[in-house]
């Protein structure tokens, strides 16, 4: 407590004013789009865009929220192919990665560099770039229109940003344990699932978390190019299949996308301290 204190104490008051100011700014650019279409959720249709503005909506309700179910058929379909999508491509990714990103912490094998340095590269790619020959593929896969020709495409775009934050992770693992459990007749595998998994366990957290927000977040392109069945469509092409096709309903839409995004939230919120705790851990030895 004393060494915070001191660190603390350290900045003089005017520093510790526009530290604060510049966090406060930042929050504000970040927060206020999903202040106001929180708002705008809570706002009659007819209030919209009266005039002058009203920052906080007059006669505001939740009734939006109820009546989204009814505007957006099959809305809550739509949020469980979301969901699932999301949680199948990481259930993928965690069986794919971690061995993986032990034998890149570990191994010392020819053309390791080259082949890090190609899983970075791929993050370079959007994947609007690939669609033609992803599509190609999926079709000679026979999967298009299933819930496969969202996850393949998915997953390869969310193994490399997670093979190198993992393997980052896992480097941090001194080897001495390892050895010692070599020296005490363990086998590498049992040494892997009995040693390095429990201590890796915070960053393949970190992982999990990322890559289902990742997954959550890149469903529309693929379901938009892969997909043209209704039973399979995840959220972001419901909600844009059916506004885009007639009349806006803007406190809908807010409502629905809002709703969209709590499983994420949920995550986020219920994990936030092993994410914190797994991206913090071995930063000091």
């Amino acid at each position: 407590m004393s060494n915070q204190t001191a660190m603390i104490n350290r900045y003089k008051w005017y520093e510790m004013i526009a530290i604060y100011a510049g966090i406060a700014l930042f929050l504000i650019f970040v927060l206020s789009p999903f202040v106001e279409g929180f708002l705008v959720s809570l706002k009659p249709l007819s209030r919209l865009f009266s005039s002058p503005y009203r920052f906080w909506p007059e006669h505001g309700s939740f009734d939006a929220y109820v009546t989204m179910w009814d505007s957006v058929p099959g809305f809550a379909r739509y949020v469980f192919n979301s969901i699932f999508l999301s949680t199948i491509a990481t259930a993928i990714v965690l069986v794919l990665v971690v061995p993986a990103a032990y034998a890149f912490a570990r191994f010392e094998f020819t053309g390791r560099g080259p082949l890090l340095a190609a899983f970075l590269a791929v993050n370079m790619f959007s994947g609007a770039v690939l669609l033609i020959p992803l599509f190609r593929l999926m079709r000679s896969m026979g999967v298009l229109n299933t819930y496969a020709a969202m996850i393949i495409p998915g997953v390869a775009f969310l193994i490399p940003t997670a093979i190198w934050l993992l393997r980052t992770y896992m480097i941090r693992i001194p080897k001495e344990l390892e050895e010692a459990a070599y020296v005490d007749g363990a086998s590498r595998f049992y040494t892997f699932r009995r040693v390095i998994l429990p201590l890796a366990m915070p960053g393949i957290t970190v992982v999990a978390i990322t890559t289902f927000i990742g997954a959550y977040a890149q469903q529309f392109i693929f379901a938009l190019t892969f997909n043209s069945k209704t039973e399979y469509m995840p959220l972001p092409i419901g909600l844009f299949a059916y506004f885009g096709r007639q009349e806006v309903i803007w406190n809908e839409l807010m409502a629905a996308s809002f709703v969209g995004i709590a499983p994420a939230m949920i995550v986020i919120f219920f994990l936030q301290r092993y994410l914190v705790s797994g991206l913090t851990a071995g930063a000091v030895k």
